[in-house]
């Protein structure tokens, strides 16, 4: 177990790599031709989502528990977390033949609670937020002498993400820009490490939701800052605080933290999905929504870390409904017609004929705002994009309906 944050190095991380050998899969680096349009240089998507558990997180879990000795084994493991970790953790565990308590939020998606049970873990449902379910965990921890397992904060933890990287540089030697999600900044810290100490050419960017980027004004202050409320879809980077010795080494070594709005997450799920086929939660998505947002701001060949594909089906559902509103390929409308039989199944027709999808109607034939002839329809339509938007809206006006915006 190494002390501190300032005695790690690439050494640390080659050893982690070779303790992983066998447990962590060497996940796939895959060309996204869209994005190498869009950007105007290749870029490369790194699939951690198709790791083991669904993400990066069983790399540094494993290495940090099985750096402990037998005396520490002999008393367990526990540790706190809705999703990503509590995976990592209970499957790492497991593999080294270790107890792993772990404490969640009582609203954990319900999958992940299964997954996790699944992976061996003694799953223990407790308080609304990720905060409290961690107060419980090291509650625990000090009550019966568990090794409390952090989800970033730790140098094994650190070296264990850190083996990202050295794939990486295997996988894409020509790399240039290296985009990475950061939450507690765990897995931006390894990759910084491992890559700048042997190609310090190559650029490493972070990339924060807005509503939970605690980077910036950290790095600014040059010491771990707090902010007062975090608000995002990405659940993965949605941390209050950087932990103190990954920002060390992000402060050392990760060129840039950007942010990116709620929209270009949604939209970003959205493109991983239709465009490469792959499932990514809104936080492993968050370096597509980086390219999405500024396409001409990085130097290519650029490596965009998907760092995990665990989202629940409700979440997922939502968010791509999200993204394609961002996406323009949502239109709602109003309109007036006249009451007559027949006069909402030929409003309908003409919706065909301009291809768009009806997703929703509401008839309103009795309201004071309208004559006594008339009936107002409102329409929620799926369309092919903002051009679609316009055509579909000029072909209705052209059939001599009052569209209504």
């Amino acid at each position: 177990m190494l002390p501190s944050a300032r005695v790690l190095s690439v050494e640390d991380v080659s050893r982690a790599h070779k303790a992983l050998s066998g447990v962590a899969r060497v996940t796939a680096m895959e060309g996204s031709r869209h994005l190498t349009e869009l950007v105007g240089s290749p870029v490369h998507l790194k699939c951690e989502n198709l790791q083991r558990t669904g993400s990066f997180k069983i790399r540094g879990a494993y290495v940090r528990i099985a750096a402990l000795d037998a005396e520490e084994r002999a008393r367990g493991v526990v540790a706190a977390s809705a999703g990503n970790h509590a995976q990592g953790v209970a499957l790492a565990a497991s593999l080294l033949g270790v107890r792993s308590t772990v404490f969640m939020p009582v609203g954990a998606p319900l999958p992940k609670l299964a997954a996790t049970r699944d992976y061996g873990a003694d799953v223990r449902l407790h308080g609304q937020v990720v905060d409290e379910s961690l107060a419980a965990a090291q509650e625990y921890a000090e009550r019966t002498g568990a090794v409390f397992i952090h989800p970033f904060d730790h140098p094994d933890v650190v070296a264990g993400q850190g083996t990202v990287g050295l794939e990486i540089l295997e996988q894409c030697p020509e790399v240039r820009t290296i985009l990475v999600g950061v939450g507690g900044g765990g897995l931006a810290a390894g990759i910084a490490l491992a890559v700048k100490s042997l190609r310090p050419d190559v650029r490493v960017v972070g990339v924060q939701a807005e509503g939970a980027a605690a980077y910036p004004p950290s790095l600014a202050a040059g010491h771990p800052v707090s902010l007062e409320s975090v608000a995002t879809m990405a659940d993965g980077i949605k941390v209050g605080r950087p932990g103190d010795v990954p920002f060390e080494i992000v402060h050392r070594m990760v060129d840039e933290v950007v942010t990116v709005s709620e929209d270009a997450l949604s939209s970003a799920l959205l493109l991983c999905l239709e465009r490469a086929k792959l499932v990514v939660e809104p936080a492993g998505a968050s370096p597509v929504a980086a390219l999405l947002s500024r396409p001409k701001a990085f130097e290519g060949p650029l490596v965009a870390v998907l760092s995990g594909g665990n989202v629940d089906p409700l979440v997922l559902q939502r968010t791509l409904r999200h993204g394609m509103a961002a996406a323009g390929r949502y239109l709602s409308l109003r309109l007036r017609l006249n009451d007559r039989p027949g006069a909402l199944a030929a409003l309908l027709a003409e919706l065909s004929v301009a291809d768009a999808n009806v997703l929703d109607v509401s008839h309103v034939r009795t309201d004071p705002r309208l004559g006594l002839t008339e009936a107002e329809v409102e329409l929620h339509l799926e369309t092919k994009g903002p051009e679609h938007c316009l055509q579909v809206q000029s072909a209705l006006r052209g059939a001599g309906y009052r569209v209504m915006g």
